[in-house]
Formats: structure tokens, C-alpha cells, sequence
């Protein structure tokens, strides 16, 4: 007994836009990662999961653990890359700093050493903070010149929007990062992120985008 099946339009449409999302999605993984791979974003994510819990998420001595050592200012200050590098590996008393901070030669790797060292001579920088945000959760769709050119943007109808050209002010661009568009009465196509990214992080992504923008924010 043969069988026929029928496909219907729709069922079509959805096939392909599946193959669609799923070979941008491929084609994507290249160029998000080629971002990614940047030590400064390693350095990053390497900082968020041991450092910033005393240090603070901007380097300030703000963390939650901070409490603990009320003599102690934790705040992170400039100096040579051979220093981080020392005391991230050794501890801080190798460096004739506070014994409380640990060594992590043992749970590090030497790649991620490398890494957060790059990462905590900018890490006072919110701005520079704000473009790792940008890189590892916004260029998909956005594009790396932040264009609205993304691998993922034609996926999309209307279209990513070209932040360097955007009028919109910083209380409007917190707001559209933390609910979604759609929220905002735009396309359902930008997810909401206030569960993914902090405060501190949204408000970093901001300032990196007001530095990007070729358009006044409209009063």
C-alpha cells in the first residue's frame, strides 16, 4: 500500500525557515567565535566566575564577599601585567599583598590565566566591559559594527536595528535589553535579557554603544 503524503505550503515555509535558522546559526558560530576567542572576552567570563564575587563585577572592591574583609580594600589598581599574573597564580602574599587572596594555579589554566590578566587591566573600564557584553551576546543578529548586519539579521522582518544610528536615549536602550521588543511595542525578534545579563552589565553595554552611536539621542 503506497502512501502520499501532501505537504501544505505552510508546512514548507516552516521547513525552510528551520533550515534557514539552523545554517545561519552555523554560519554564525565562525564569526561569533572568532569574537569570542578574543582573550579580553575569555578574560571576562574567567573574571565573572572567580574574581568578581570579592573584587567586585567593575573591579572596585564591591563584591558580595567583600564583607568579610572590612580592613581590606579590594578594589583592583593599575599595575604591570607580570604583577596579575604573579598573584593570580601564586597568591597575594607571593607579591607581599594580603595572604586571603588565594592562589589559582591549581584550578586555572594558563590559558585563562593569560586571559583574565588582559581582562583586569581594563576591567575599570566600563566601557571596555561593555564591549565584551556586545560581542558575546549582541553580534548574531546586531553584527560586529553593530550595523544591524548581523549573520542572523535576515531572519528578521523589520530588521535588527543599526545602533550606530540610533536616536533612542539610554533609558529607552535599558529598558528594550531588560523586557525584549516586543514589550516595547516592536517585533517580537529581540528576547528579553534582563534574566541573562546584571545590571551592572546592561548598564556597561549601554555606555559602549553611546560611544558607537553617530546619532545625538533625541531629547
Amino acid at each position: 500500500m503506497r502512501r502520499t503524503w501532501i505537504v501544505t505550503s505552510g508546512a514548507m515555509a516552516f521547513m525552510f525557515t528551520t533550515m534557514a535558522l539552523f545554517a545561519a546559526a552555523q554560519d554564525s558560530r565562525e564569526s561569533v567565535n572568532q569574537e569570542i576567542s578574543q582573550p579580553m572576552i575569555r578574560g571576562g567570563i574567567v573574571f565573572k566566575a572567580y574574581c568578581a564575587l570579592c573584587h567586585g563585577e567593575r573591579g572596585d572592591g564591591t563584591g558580595r564577599a567583600a564583607k568579610l574583609y572590612p580592613d581590606r580594600n579590594l578594589a583592583i589598581r593599575k599595575h604591570a601585567p607580570e604583577y596579575f599574573g604573579r598573584i593570580v597564580r601564586e597568591g597575594g602574599a607571593a607579591v607581599g599583598s594580603s595572604s586571603f587572596m588565594p592562589p589559582w594555579q591549581g584550578e586555572l589554566s594558563e590559558e585563562q590565566i593569560g586571559d583574565v590578566v588582559t581582562y583586569v587591566q581594563i576591567v575599570s573600564d566600563s566601557v571596555r566591559r561593555g564591549e565584551v557584553v556586545y560581542k558575546t551576546n549582541c553580534i548574531l543578529c546586531h553584527g560586529i559594527q553593530a550595523d544591524g548586519k548581523g549573520r542572523a539579521a535576515s531572519l528578521f522582518r523589520p530588521p535588527p536595528t543599526d545602533l550606530t544610528h540610533s536616536d533612542k536615549d539610554d533609558g529607552y536602550k535599558a529598558a528594550i535589553i531588560r523586557l525584549g521588543s516586543k514589550v516595547m511595542g516592536r517585533s517580537s525578534g529581540m528576547p528579553p535579557w534582563e534574566e541573562r545579563l546584571t545590571d551592572t552589565e546592561i548598564q556597561d553595554l549601554i555606555e559602549y554603544l553611546r560611544t558607537i552611536s553617530q546619532t545625538p539621542p533625541a531629547n
